[in-house]
C-alpha cells in the first residue's frame, strides 16, 4: 500500500451511519468502534423489531454504552406510521440526533418502511420546528417485474437517482429541515446535495471510494445497499470527499452480517438463497478512507492540494459534527500505514479455527494490509 498519510496525527473520527444490531452481534461489533479511531457514531435504528419510540431508543443507547463507555453515541428513530409531532417534540427533549427513512422493502430490516412520504409531512413539519436531522436512505422501491413503462423501471442501478426528485421535493417543502442523504454512490447524487440548500448534506461510506460493479457483481462480501456504480461514480465520491466542501461526510454504512447470512447459506429473515445487503468496516474505517485517498492519488484523481489536513480532518468528522451540532472531537489518533492486516470479527466468544460461517463477521478487504490506528 501507499503511505502518503503515515505517521500523521488527526482528530478522532466520526462515523454517522453505522449499523451496531442487537444482542451477540451488537457485542462483538461495538468494540470495533474506537479500533477503527472513531469516538462519535450515529447509530441506525433498523433493529428487529425497529426503534420507533423514544425509550426504546434510550434503552439501546444504556446497552451499547454497557459494552464501550467511551463512544458518543447519537441515537435515532426509525421513521414509521406510529411516529407523530408529539414523538418528535419528545425525542429532541430527550437527546435523539435523527428520524432514519428507509423507503419499504430497499435494504436489510426495511419492511416496516415508508411508502407514501406525503403522509409524513406533519412529522417533518416538527422536525423542521424543532431542528432534528432527517437521515434518508436515498433509494426509490424496486418497480413490479410487469412494469413496461421505461421510466417506472427502477433496478439497483438506478433506484438512488430514481429516489433524487424525491430528495429535492422535500427540501423544497421544508427548507428549513437538516436533510441528510446517506451513503451516496452516484454522481448525480453529488450533483443533487450540491443544488440543495446549506441544510442538505450527504454522507459517503469507505467501501464506495474503493468499488464499482464488478467489485460486487458475484461477490456477496462487497455487495450492499444501495450499490457500487460505474467508475466515474467512484471517482465523483473521491472528489467530493476530498473537495472541502462541508456538504460531505463520513458515514460508513458498516453493516456486520454472519458469513452465512452474505453467503445465503442461512436464512436470517431474507428468504434462502439470499445474499445479506452490508460491507463491515467498522474495525478500520478510518485507515480504509485514508487508503482510498492514497489511491486517489496514485492515478490523479485528487492532487496533494486535497488532500491537506484541514479537507481531511473535515470529512472524517469535523464537518459532520458541526451538521449535527455536537462537539469536536478531543482526543487524537496517530495513524502508520501497513501497520497492520485487516482481521474478521468472530461473534459469541469464538476465534480463530473454532469461528465457523454462523459465527465469523468478514471485513472488507479482509486479510489485506492497511492503516494502524493508535490512540494518543
Amino acid at each position: 500500500m501507499s503511505s502518503f498519510f503515515d505517521g500523521i496525527e488527526l482528530p478522532a473520527a466520526a462515523d454517522f451511519h453505522v449499523h451496531l444490531r442487537d444482542d451477540r452481534m451488537m457485542e462483538a461489533v461495538t468494540p470495533t468502534i474506537r479500533q477503527g479511531g472513531v469516538d462519535t457514531v450515529f447509530v441506525m435504528p433498523n433493529l428487529v423489531p425497529p426503534v420507533t419510540t423514544v425509550s426504546a431508543a434510550l434503552d439501546y443507547k444504556k446497552r451499547l454504552q454497557a459494552i464501550e463507555p467511551n463512544v458518543s453515541y447519537l441515537m435515532s428513530l426509525y421513521l414509521h406510521s406510529s411516529i407523530t409531532p408529539d414523538t418528535i417534540r419528545e425525542a429532541k427533549r430527550a437527546g435523539i440526533a435523527g428520524v432514519k427513512s428507509y423507503p419499504a422493502g430497499v435494504t436489510t430490516n426495511s419492511s416496516s418502511g415508508v411508502v407514501d412520504y406525503e403522509s409524513f409531512y406533519p412529522v417533518f413539519a416538527a422536525m423542521e420546528e424543532v431542528d432534528m436531522v432527517l437521515n434518508l436512505h436515498g433509494e426509490a422501491p424496486p418497480s413490479s417485474s410487469t412494469t413496461t413503462d421505461p421510466m417506472k423501471q427502477i433496478t439497483v442501478l438506478n433506484a438512488e437517482e430514481a429516489f433524487l426528485p424525491t430528495l429535492k421535493s422535500l427540501h423544497e417543502r421544508f427548507p428549513r429541515l437538516r436533510i441528510i442523504l446517506e451513503h451516496c454512490t452516484t454522481a448525480a447524487a453529488v450533483e443533487a446535495v450540491k443544488q440543495c440548500g446549506p441544510n442538505v448534506a450527504g454522507t459517503i461510506t469507505a467501501h464506495h471510494l474503493f468499488l464499482t460493479i464488478d467489485d460486487w457483481a458475484g461477490d456477496p462480501i462487497n455487495f450492499c445497499k444501495p450499490v457500487a456504480k460505474l467508475p466515474s461514480d467512484r471517482v465523483a465520491l473521491l472528489k467530493a470527499a476530498t473537495s472541502g466542501d462541508p456538504k460531505f461526510f463520513f458515514g460508513s454504512d458498516s453493516a456486520p452480517h454472519l458469513l452465512s447470512a452474505k453467503k445465503g447459506l442461512s436464512d436470517g429473515g431474507l428468504g434462502a438463497g439470499k445474499c445479506a445487503a452490508g460491507v463491515f468496516t467498522q474495525p478500520n474505517v478510518l485507515g480504509f478512507v485514508l487508503e482510498a485517498f492514497d489511491n486517489a492519488l496514485q492515478v490523479g484523481i485528487v492532487k496533494e492540494s486535497g488532500l491537506g489536513h484541514e479537507r481531511v480532518q473535515g470529512f472524517l468528522g469535523g464537518y459532520g459534527r458541526k451538521f449535527y451540532g455536537v462537539p469536536q472531537a478531543t482526543r487524537k489518533v496517530r495513524v502508520k500505514a501497513g501497520g497492520m492486516n485487516v482481521q474478521n470479527v468472530t461473534v459469541g466468544g469464538q476465534s480463530g479455527n473454532e469461528a465457523g460461517m454462523n459465527d465469523t463477521v468478514v471485513t472488507f478487504r479482509s486479510g489485506k494490509p492497511t492503516y494502524a490506528v493508535e490512540w494518543i
